[in-house]
C-alpha cells in the first residue's frame, strides 16, 4: 500500500489532479473562515473560544447535521454559511422523483436527459439556498433564535449586536453572500470532479467533517489527561478509545464493501464466426445499499418535531419534556430514529432497486440465474435476496446511529461531544464512503498505467465505471497559478494574525 501512495506521483495526470484538488480544498477551507459583511468578527471569534469549552449545540441533531454539511462555516457566520446542503437537498428530492415520476425516469435514460436532469437539480439548489439564506440572515439579526445552532451567544453578546447595522442593504447583501457562497461551492465541486480526484461535493463534506477532527482531539486529550480527578485509569480511557475507533472504523468498511454476489450466467451465441457469451458474471448486491441516506433522513426529520414544539409550545412544561426527550441522547430520539432508519432504508431500496428491470435485462442479453427461471421468478429472487440483505444494512445502520450515545455514556463524555462524531452517525459512514471512492479512482489510474494497487490481490471493491473523470486533469499553468495564489493568501493570513497577536 505504500508503495501505491508513492506510485501516485509517478503519475503525471494522477499528480496533478491530485494537486488541483487540494488546492481547491484550501480555497474551500479559506471560505469557511471569512466572516459575512456587516457581522461582528470579533464576537464572533469571542463565541468561538466559548464555545470550545461546551458542546457548541452539537447535541441538537439539525445542529450537527448542519455542522457536517458547513463545515463549521454556519457558526462563523462565513460567506459558506450553508455549505454544500441546499445543493444535496435538492439531489435527494430529484432523485427520490426521478424513481417515482414516469415522465423523469423515462427522461433519465434518454440520450442527454441526465444533463437536463442535473440542470434542473441546480436550479433547484438555487431555489433552496435562497430560501435557507433568506431565514439565516433574518435570524442573525436575533441570534437568540438560533439558540440550537449558536448555543451560548448570548452570554457573550452583553448588550453588543451580532450585526450592528441590520439595514435593508445588509440584508440584500449577506443574503447575496451567502447564496453566490454555495453557488461557488457547487461550482468547485464540479471542477474537481471533473479535473481532480474522486466526486467533488463528497469531498468537501468529507473535508468538511474533517475540519472537526483537530479540535475534537484537543478536548479529547484535555478531558483524559488534564484536571483534578484525572489518574492512569483514566488516561487509560483514551487509549482505549483510540483502539475501538480502529476497530470501528474497520467494521464500517466491512460492512460497505461487503455485497452479496449473485452468478450470472450467459448463453453461448454464434455471430458469424465469431462465439459470444457463455461466461460467468456477477451481479453484486450491496448489503448497505441505501448507504448513509436513511440517516440523514432520520436526523432531518427528527429536527422537526422539537423545532416545532420550541415555536408553538415554548414554556410549557410537557413541550419541554418532549423536546429534552427528542434532543440528540434521549429516548424518544433513538426509538424513533430506528423506526425511521429501517423504513428509510426499504424505501430508498424500493425507489431506487428495481429487480424487474434487471430481470428484464439479463432476460434480453441472454443472461440467467442458474436454478432461477428468466423473468418474473428472477425478479421475485432478486427482490427477496435485496430484501433480506436491507434488513441487514438496516441493523447495521442503527448501531452506528446509536454508538455514538453508547461510548460518551460509557466513556463519561457529555452528549453532542465533537470527539463522538467520529465514533458514528453520518459523519463516519460519509468519510468512509468517500475515502474508499477516492482510492478506487486512484487505483484505477494506478492499474490502467500497470502499477499495483493498494492491495496485493485483487483491487478494491466497487464500481469502477462511474469514477472515471469527464474532463482532462488541470494544466500545469493553472496548478502553478493556484499555488502561488494559495501561498500569497498564506503569508497575508500569517503576518496578519501575527500582527493582531
Amino acid at each position: 500500500m505504500i508503495s501505491a501512495f508513492a506510485n501516485t506521483w509517478r503519475v503525471p495526470e494522477l499528480r496533478d489532479r491530485i494537486l488541483f484538488t487540494l488546492a481547491m480544498i484550501i480555497i474551500v477551507r479559506l471560505g469557511v473562515h471569512i466572516t459575512l459583511p456587516g457581522v461582528d468578527a470579533a464576537l464572533i471569534d469571542e463565541w468561538t473560544r466559548h464555545m470550545a469549552k461546551g458542546d457548541g449545540g452539537a447535541g441538537n441533531p439539525l445542529s450537527a447535521m448542519l455542522t457536517v454539511f458547513s463545515g463549521g462555516a454556519l457558526q462563523q457566520a462565513g460567506i459558506f454559511a450553508l455549505g454544500i446542503m441546499p445543493y444535496i437537498s435538492a439531489s435527494i428530492m430529484i432523485q427520490l422523483m426521478t424513481a417515482v415520476v414516469p415522465k423523469l425516469s423515462k427522461l433519465s435514460r434518454e440520450e442527454g436527459g441526465r444533463q437536463k436532469i442535473t440542470q434542473w437539480t441546480r436550479y433547484l439548489a438555487l431555489f433552496i439556498a435562497l430560501v435557507q439564506g433568506y431565514f439565516l440572515v433574518a435570524s442573525l439579526t436575533h441570534p437568540e433564535t438560533l439558540r440550537g445552532i449558536m448555543s451560548g451567544i448570548e452570554q457573550v453578546m452583553r448588550g453588543r449586536s451580532l450585526v450592528p447595522d441590520p439595514s435593508f442593504a445588509w440584508h440584500a447583501i449577506a443574503l447575496l453572500t451567502i447564496v453566490s457562497g454555495t453557488m461557488l461551492l457547487m461550482w468547485i465541486g464540479d471542477q474537481m470532479t471533473e479535473r481532480g480526484i474522486g466526486n467533488g461535493v463528497s469531498i468537501i463534506i468529507m473535508v468538511n467533517i474533517i475540519s472537526g477532527l483537530p479540535g475534537a482531539l484537543v478536548i479529547a486529550w484535555k478531558q483524559f489527561t488534564t484536571g483534578v480527578d484525572v489518574n492512569p485509569f483514566i488516561a487509560l480511557k483514551l487509549v482505549f478509545m483510540l483502539a475501538f475507533l480502529v476497530f470501528v472504523i474497520a467494521a464500517v468498511i466491512s460492512i460497505t464493501q461487503a455485497q452479496r454476489r449473485i452468478t450470472v450466467q450467459y448463453a453461448k451465441r454464434v455471430v458469424g464466426k465469431k462465439q459470444f457469451g457463455g461466461q460467468t458474471q456477477y451481479l453484486p448486491l450491496k448489503v448497505n445499499y441505501s448507504g448513509v441516506m436513511p440517516i440523514i433522513f432520520v436526523s432531518a426529520a427528527l429536527s422537526l418535531p422539537a423545532i416545532m414544539l420550541t415555536w408553538f409550545a415554548k414554556g410549557q412544561p410537557w413541550a419541554a419534556k418532549w423536546s429534552s426527550a427528542l434532543a440528540m441522547g434521549g429516548w424518544a430520539y433513538y426509538a424513533l430514529g430506528a423506526v425511521g432508519i429501517f423504513f428509510f432504508s426499504y424505501f430508498w431500496v424500493a425507489t431506487m432497486f428495481q429487480p424487474m428491470q434487471i430481470a428484464e435485462d439479463l432476460k434480453r442479453n441472454s443472461g440467467y440465474i442458474p436454478g432461477v427461471r428468466p423473468g418474473k421468478p428472477t425478479g421475485e429472487f432478486l427482490d427477496f435476496t435485496m430484501t433480506r440483505l436491507t434488513f441487514a444494512g438496516a441493523i447495521f445502520l442503527t448501531l452506528i446511529f446509536v454508538l455514538p450515545t453508547g461510548v460518551g455514556l460509557l466513556m463519561d463524555i457529555q452528549q453532542g461531544s465533537p470527539i463522538l462524531q467520529f465514533f458514528g452517525g453520518t459523519s463516519l459512514l460519509i468519510l468512509v464512503g468517500v475515502v474508499l471512492d477516492v482510492m478506487r479512482q486512484v487505483e484505477t489510474h494506478l492499474l490502467q498505467r500497470h502499477y499495483d494497487g493498494f492491495l496485493r490481490k485483487g483491487k478494491l471493491k466497487g464500481r469502477y465505471d462511474r469514477l472515471a473523470q469527464t474532463g482532462n486533469a488541470a494544466s500545469s499553468t493553472v496548478l502553478v497559478y493556484l499555488w502561488v495564489v494559495i501561498a500569497i493568501l498564506t503569508v497575508i493570513g500569517a503576518s496578519a494574525w501575527i500582527w493582531h497577536k
